[in-house]
Protein backbone atom coordinates (compact mmCIF):
# COMPACT_ATOMS: atom_id res chain seq x y z
CA UNK A 1 0.00 0.00 0.00
CA UNK A 2 1.28 3.10 -1.03
CA UNK A 3 0.54 6.04 1.54
CA UNK A 4 1.47 10.25 1.34
CA UNK A 5 1.72 12.25 4.15
CA UNK A 6 0.54 15.65 2.02
CA UNK A 7 2.25 18.77 4.04
CA UNK A 8 3.33 16.44 6.60
CA UNK A 9 5.61 19.48 8.56
CA UNK A 10 7.46 17.54 11.31
CA UNK A 11 5.05 14.88 11.20
CA UNK A 12 7.42 12.48 9.51
CA UNK A 13 6.12 9.10 9.04
CA UNK A 14 8.25 6.25 8.16
CA UNK A 15 7.11 3.78 5.00
CA UNK A 16 5.29 6.72 3.81
CA UNK A 17 6.02 9.45 0.91
CA UNK A 18 6.43 12.56 3.00
CA UNK A 19 5.37 15.94 1.25
CA UNK A 20 5.74 19.24 2.67
CA UNK A 21 6.73 22.70 1.13
CA UNK A 22 9.37 22.91 4.20
CA UNK A 23 13.06 21.15 2.92
CA UNK A 24 12.98 19.40 6.44
CA UNK A 25 14.86 16.47 7.61
CA UNK A 26 12.75 13.29 6.64
CA UNK A 27 10.73 14.77 4.07
CA UNK A 28 10.54 13.27 0.68
CA UNK A 29 8.67 15.59 -1.70
CA UNK A 30 9.41 19.18 -1.63
CA UNK A 31 6.30 20.86 -2.97
CA UNK A 32 4.38 23.41 -2.53
CA UNK A 33 0.61 22.19 -2.28
CA UNK A 34 -0.79 25.05 -3.87
CA UNK A 35 1.20 24.40 -7.10
CA UNK A 36 -0.49 21.75 -9.13
CA UNK A 37 -0.61 19.41 -10.27
CA UNK A 38 1.02 17.61 -7.58
CA UNK A 39 4.28 15.77 -9.04
CA UNK A 40 3.23 12.36 -8.77
CA UNK A 41 1.06 10.00 -11.42
CA UNK A 42 -2.55 8.93 -12.06
CA UNK A 43 -3.50 6.39 -9.28
CA UNK A 44 -0.36 6.40 -7.45
CA UNK A 45 -1.34 6.34 -3.64
CA UNK A 46 -3.85 4.06 -2.10
CA UNK A 47 -3.97 6.43 1.01
CA UNK A 48 -3.44 10.26 0.93
CA UNK A 49 -3.42 11.94 4.63
CA UNK A 50 -3.95 16.17 4.71
CA UNK A 51 -3.73 17.12 8.07
CA UNK A 52 -4.27 20.78 9.17
CA UNK A 53 -3.05 21.51 5.69
CA UNK A 54 -6.67 22.34 3.71
CA UNK A 55 -7.49 25.23 5.90
CA UNK A 56 -4.51 27.13 4.62
CA UNK A 57 -5.37 27.20 0.92
CA UNK A 58 -8.15 27.12 -1.67
CA UNK A 59 -8.50 23.39 -0.92
CA UNK A 60 -11.03 22.47 -4.34
CA UNK A 61 -8.47 22.09 -6.78
CA UNK A 62 -6.08 20.36 -3.68
CA UNK A 63 -9.30 17.92 -3.45
CA UNK A 64 -9.29 17.76 -7.38
CA UNK A 65 -5.72 16.89 -7.81
CA UNK A 66 -6.02 14.27 -4.62
CA UNK A 67 -8.75 12.51 -6.23
CA UNK A 68 -6.27 12.13 -9.32
CA UNK A 69 -3.79 10.66 -7.37
CA UNK A 70 -5.99 8.44 -5.68
CA UNK A 71 -6.25 4.44 -6.87
CA UNK A 72 -9.43 3.71 -7.63
CA UNK A 73 -11.09 2.34 -4.11
CA UNK A 74 -8.38 4.49 -2.32
CA UNK A 75 -8.99 6.50 1.12
CA UNK A 76 -8.30 10.21 1.45
CA UNK A 77 -8.21 11.24 5.58
CA UNK A 78 -8.46 14.86 6.40
CA UNK A 79 -8.37 16.56 9.47
CA UNK A 80 -8.99 19.85 9.68
CA UNK A 81 -10.83 22.95 12.37
CA UNK A 82 -14.16 22.65 13.02
CA UNK A 83 -15.32 25.73 12.33
CA UNK A 84 -16.41 27.03 16.19
CA UNK A 85 -12.73 25.84 16.67
CA UNK A 86 -10.14 28.94 18.35
CA UNK A 87 -7.56 27.74 16.20
CA UNK A 88 -9.76 29.69 13.20
CA UNK A 89 -8.88 33.07 15.16
CA UNK A 90 -5.75 32.28 16.23
CA UNK A 91 -4.11 30.92 13.23
CA UNK A 92 -3.61 33.94 11.16
CA UNK A 93 -2.62 31.83 7.88
CA UNK A 94 -6.40 30.27 8.26
CA UNK A 95 -8.69 30.76 5.04
CA UNK A 96 -11.29 28.47 5.21
CA UNK A 97 -13.27 26.54 8.21
CA UNK A 98 -14.99 23.77 7.87
CA UNK A 99 -18.59 21.78 9.27
CA UNK A 100 -18.69 17.79 9.35
CA UNK A 101 -20.95 17.98 5.94
CA UNK A 102 -18.65 20.79 3.60
CA UNK A 103 -17.05 17.07 2.35
CA UNK A 104 -20.51 15.80 1.15
CA UNK A 105 -20.12 18.32 -1.17
CA UNK A 106 -17.69 16.17 -2.82
CA UNK A 107 -19.21 13.02 -2.67
CA UNK A 108 -21.48 11.10 -5.10
CA UNK A 109 -25.26 11.19 -4.35
CA UNK A 110 -24.36 13.50 -1.48
CA UNK A 111 -27.97 14.73 0.87
CA UNK A 112 -26.98 18.32 -0.96
CA UNK A 113 -27.78 16.88 -4.27
CA UNK A 114 -24.90 19.06 -6.01
CA UNK A 115 -23.18 16.63 -7.62
CA UNK A 116 -22.98 19.03 -10.39
CA UNK A 117 -20.54 21.41 -8.31
CA UNK A 118 -17.53 19.41 -9.37
CA UNK A 119 -16.06 17.94 -11.90
CA UNK A 120 -15.17 15.18 -9.53
CA UNK A 121 -16.44 12.66 -6.83
CA UNK A 122 -15.71 10.36 -3.88
CA UNK A 123 -17.41 7.45 -3.97
CA UNK A 124 -18.42 7.84 -0.60
CA UNK A 125 -17.76 8.98 3.07
CA UNK A 126 -16.14 5.87 5.33
CA UNK A 127 -16.21 8.22 8.48
CA UNK A 128 -16.30 11.73 10.10
CA UNK A 129 -16.12 12.86 13.38
CA UNK A 130 -16.30 15.86 15.50
CA UNK A 131 -13.43 16.30 17.22
CA UNK A 132 -12.75 18.22 21.12
CA UNK A 133 -10.01 19.59 22.96
CA UNK A 134 -9.71 17.68 26.48
CA UNK A 135 -6.84 18.90 28.67
CA UNK A 136 -8.38 21.06 31.36
CA UNK A 137 -12.14 21.25 29.51
CA UNK A 138 -12.52 18.08 31.38
CA UNK A 139 -15.76 18.24 30.44
CA UNK A 140 -15.41 17.42 26.62
CA UNK A 141 -14.08 13.91 27.27
CA UNK A 142 -18.05 13.34 28.14
CA UNK A 143 -19.25 15.87 25.26
CA UNK A 144 -17.08 14.26 22.47
CA UNK A 145 -18.76 10.93 22.59
CA UNK A 146 -22.52 12.29 23.10
CA UNK A 147 -21.77 14.73 19.93
CA UNK A 148 -20.63 11.32 17.05
CA UNK A 149 -23.41 9.38 18.49
CA UNK A 150 -25.18 9.70 14.93
CA UNK A 151 -25.46 11.68 11.82
CA UNK A 152 -28.11 13.59 13.56
CA UNK A 153 -26.23 14.33 16.84
CA UNK A 154 -23.59 15.87 14.67
CA UNK A 155 -26.30 18.00 12.84
CA UNK A 156 -27.65 19.31 16.21
CA UNK A 157 -25.12 20.36 17.53
CA UNK A 158 -24.13 22.47 14.90
CA UNK A 159 -27.44 23.82 13.87
CA UNK A 160 -27.79 24.96 17.84
CA UNK A 161 -26.05 26.69 20.85
CA UNK A 162 -24.58 23.85 21.69
CA UNK A 163 -21.77 24.27 19.42
CA UNK A 164 -21.06 27.77 20.75
CA UNK A 165 -21.22 26.28 24.07
CA UNK A 166 -19.02 23.46 23.86
CA UNK A 167 -16.42 24.42 20.54
CA UNK A 168 -15.34 22.36 18.86
CA UNK A 169 -11.52 21.16 17.71
CA UNK A 170 -11.24 19.44 14.66
CA UNK A 171 -12.96 17.23 12.31
CA UNK A 172 -11.65 14.13 10.81
CA UNK A 173 -13.00 12.93 7.71
CA UNK A 174 -12.46 10.34 5.72
CA UNK A 175 -13.79 9.82 1.96
CA UNK A 176 -13.05 6.66 -0.62
CA UNK A 177 -12.24 7.20 -4.57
Amino acid sequence: MKKLNLGCGLDIRKDWVNLDIADIDGVDVVHDVSRLPLPFENEEFDYVLCKDILEHLDYVPLLRDIHRILTKGGTLEISVPHFTSQDNYIDPTHKKMFSFRTFEFFVTDSTFKRDYYFDFHFRRILHSRITFNKGFLFYNVLIEPLINLSEQSKKLYEATFLSRLFPAHNIVITLEK
